[in-house]
């Protein structure tokens, strides 16, 4: 079932069977040199695969291969920092295998199931715990291929992936057999079971449970088929330190398996499929997608997707450092969500049980808090059809498990992190144009999950201390995480909520539920019971009411805390998590002047983490600070700020995140500030200006219309705008007197929703120096949303 994303995805040479395919007879091609015409060129899939200092830690992406949302990463996983999603630390030197499943930047363990590791020689007295070394010098990384070399003497491995399959080329030296083995119980949170079955002398298959993500309790199982494409000589099986040559099956814990090839059979060629239902559909999957046995051809194929969505942003006219960030930013951001239907349709729901998608695609893995951000605004822009069926897999999650999803990992719900984020996540989507799903279901499921405190996903609720934040408007300091026992997070709880209740109005609002929209907008306004007048921010009140004595930012003692009462994060750094109505928040503090000087402070410090009153750039909450000066009547300042934050923080190296990348979030982040537009109110449409980084930027809509951005001179060093002509706004929004589509001078710091409809040019004049008169009178600010009087 590929044809709901076929327009991103070439999968091979046709739907012949695994029996019927015959071997290339060329040898296979080396990877493919960067071509600077090809945005995938300029893909660094090495980005963020190192640590990125104290307050950064591990960005946890991986550089293996991988395709658009697909359900197949193909990726080493190094060897002793195999600790996160992502299973690859740039430090590191040596690999325990070539996993084919991960996620990108999640902070957590997860997915890095069934290791293949080729070695040479003799098999290793214990399998299972089998490293070969390698040399980044080797490594030659692209949007969907990997290769490097392992292991003294090298063994060459070379791999390319389909949505759900892949190829893989292991050419060995021709000295000594080569094995390859299967650490099918080697999952990167370890293994409950694992099988392996040697199926005649050429398919290697079986399963792993496995799952925990964060300490959640979910689990999923993982099926494998591996095809050669010429037979092995001799295969045998382990389990734990127990090795049984000949063997053809193993059903213990920790089991694996291995094949060997002699000398003479120098070149070995494997496809394998994936599925989390069956073997029968990882089988099925493998013929659907079809990878072929040419490496060259499916990496061709590979970069011809990887170019079509990556091209419907066009950057040019920057240096090519910038353009190489922004272009592995921008394939980062498109990992995920996941793929986790089969080609046939099934998928293992929420409940258990093995269920059909049909009309739609179902995906998994929704980082939800971190991605309703920017991330989901993105997608729904480039990719509207497979946005709309992210929304109907969440759709379709809640209708199994009884609740909307806060964290969404295979078949189970992580429950990571407050708030009820699949509220934004969905009427975002809508905002920015992906509508194709069941848009009276979803406002049910939203509203029931913001109303009924007994909803429940699994075990958790959807919403926890919801009926304390109905009663009182707010919740308490002390409440904490559901599954962490060291966050307490009534103030941000209450802030998300608040953030939750607004998308939900917008929305309703959108499909003429004036009802809805009235509760919720009203619901929307809670954060100003966390105004604290004593200190001039937010605060987290106690259950009496009270607000904390003393400063606004009183570090907790826990290392990995803030401040009680903040989930990731403290007072300071929270008070700016008001989107849907900053003009009043502004207020609320003392006015635009006194504003400005606190985000004066607040930027002192740019990646400050939790334990600073200071920007935390590398922490979601933190994200749409910067843009925040616009509504304060001084957009210089954002403009300065944001291009601080681009420059410093982020560049197309191992280190070039200031935090995890939370599936895509960051790096979405950077992809939306480098062309100088930002989705600042989750829920709603609006875009606020910052200043392009490129001359020239080109956004192609999904209807075909663009988004043309032309700002000569755009550079590092010249972030400010001295000017902005608009054309294709009409005169709707007060900003330009321009009329029937006609260009002319703009002077508002935000952009109307249409833009991501229906297009429009902006041409910018930028300087080195501020212009503190533009878009800075108080009728210039972006909209903000107040509850009807």
């Amino acid at each position: 079932m590929l044809a709901a994303i076929a327009a991103l995805t070439l999968t091979g040479c046709g739907p012949s069977s695994v029996a019927a395919r015959k071997p290339s007879t060329a040898a296979p091609s080396p990877a493919l040199a960067p071509n600077t015409a090809s945005p995938a060129s300029l893909v660094d899939t090495f980005m963020g695969t190192g640590v990125g200092g104290s307050s950064v830690g591990a960005i946890d992406t991986f550089p293996g291969a991988d395709m658009p949302f697909g359900m197949l990463q193909w990726s080493p996983d190094t060897s002793p920092d195999r600790t996160s999603g992502g299973g690859y630390s740039y430090v590191d030197s040596a690999t325990s295998g070539f996993s084919l499943t991960h996620m990108s930047g999640p902070g957590c363990p997860i997915y890095g199931d069934v290791p293949i590791l080729p070695v040479v020689g003799p098999l290793p007295s214990n399998p299972e715990t089998a490293v070969s070394s390698f040399a980044h010098a080797t490594e030659v990384a692209h949007p969907g291929s990997y290769a490097v070399t392992v292991g003294h003497p090298g063994v060459r491995v070379q791999l390319a992936v389909t949505v759900r399959a892949g190829l893989g080329v292991f050419t060995f030296p021709g000295t000594g057999d080569g094995q390859i083995l299967f650490k099918v119980g080697d999952s990167a949170n370890g293994s409950s079971v694992s099988h392996v079955a040697i199926v005649g002398n050429e398919v290697v298959e079986g399963m792993v449970e496995s799952g925990g993500f964060c300490g959640a309790r979910g689990t999923y199982d993982l099926y494998f088929v591996a095809q050669f494409v010429a037979p092995f000589a001799s295969f045998g099986t382990w389990h734990g330190t127990r090795v049984a040559p000949e063997s053809r099956t193993s059903t213990e814990p920790g089991s694996g398996g291995y094949v060997t090839f002699e000398p003479s059979n120098r070149v070995v060629e494997m496809q394998v499929g994936i599925s989390f239902v069956s073997l029968a559909d990882a089988m099925s999957n493998l013929q659907a997608d079809d990878p072929g046995w040419n490496l060259g051809a499916l990496e061709q194929s590979d970069t011809t997707t990887w170019n079509q969505l990556l091209g419907r942003i066009s950057v040019s006219g920057g240096t090519l450092a910038d353009e190489r960030t922004f272009y592995s930013a921008l394939y980062h951001s498109l990992l995920a969500p996941n793929v986790f239907d089969d080609a046939n349709g099934d998928y293992i729901g929420f409940d258990g049980n093995v269920h059909v998608a049909v009309g739609y695609t179902q995906y998994t893995n929704f980082s939800e808090w971190d991605i309703y951000r920017c991330e989901i605004q993105l997608l729904a822009v480039l990719v509207p059809q497979q946005t709309s069926d992210m929304v109907t897999s969440l759709l379709t999650d809640a209708s199994q498990e009884g609740g909307l999803p806060k964290w969404a990992v295979a078949s189970s719900d992580a429950v990571q992190m407050n708030g009820d984020s699949a509220d934004p996540l969905i009427a975002s989507a809508y905002a920015f144009g992906a509508r194709s799903f069941d848009l009276s279901t979803a406002l049910a499921d939203m509203v029931r999950g913001a109303t009924d405190p007994s909803v429940m996903n699994g075990i958790y609720p959807e919403r926890q201390d919801l009926a304390t934040y109905m009663a009182k408007g707010y919740v308490e300091a002390d409440r904490h995480d559901m599954t962490s026992v060291d966050y307490t997070v009534g103030g941000s709880e209450t802030l998300e909520y608040a953030i939750d209740d607004f998308a939900i109005s917008q929305f309703a609002q959108a499909l003429g539920n004036s009802s809805a929209y009235s509760i919720f907008i009203a619901r929307a306004q809670n954060w100003r019971n966390l105004v604290d007048p004593a200190t001039g921010y937010l605060a987290a009140r106690e259950a009496n009411g009270t607000f904390p004595p003393g400063p606004a930012f009183q570090p907790a003692p826990q290392a990995d805390v803030g401040q009680v009462g903040w989930e990731e994060g403290n007072a300071i750094q929270y008070t700016w998590s008001v989107p849907q109505n900053l003009r009043a928040l502004f207020d609320a503090l003392g006015g635009n002047g006194a504003v400005i000087a606190k985000l004066n402070r607040f930027f002192t410090h740019l990646n400050a983490g939790r334990k600073q009153p200071y920007d935390w750039a590398g922490n979601e909450p933190s994200i749409g600070v910067p843009w925040e000066y616009d509504y304060a009547g001084a957009p210089w300042l954002t403009q300065s700020v944001v291009r601080r934050i681009e420059s410093s923080l982020y560049s197309a190296t191992p280190d070039g995140e200031p935090g995890n990348d939370d599936l895509g979030a960051l790096s979405s982040w950077y992809a939306w500030a480098a062309i100088g537009i930002y989705p600042e109110v989750p829920g709603r449409g609006e875009l606020v200006l910052g200043s392009p980084l490129f001359p020239h930027v080109s956004v192609t809509l999904a209807d075909g219309q663009s988004i043309v951005i032309d700002a000569p001179g755009a550079s590092d060093s010249s972030p400010y705008v001295e000017a902005l002509e608009v054309q294709g706004l009409g005169s709707a929004t007060g900003c330009t007197n321009a009329t029937n589509g006609e260009s002319g001078p703009y002077n508002c710091a935000w952009l109307p929703a249409s833009v991501t409809q229906t297009g429009a040019v902006l041409d910018y004049t930028l300087g080195r120096t501020p212009n503190t008169t533009w878009a800075s009178a108080a009728s210039a600010a972006p909209p903000s949303f107040p509850a009807p009087s």
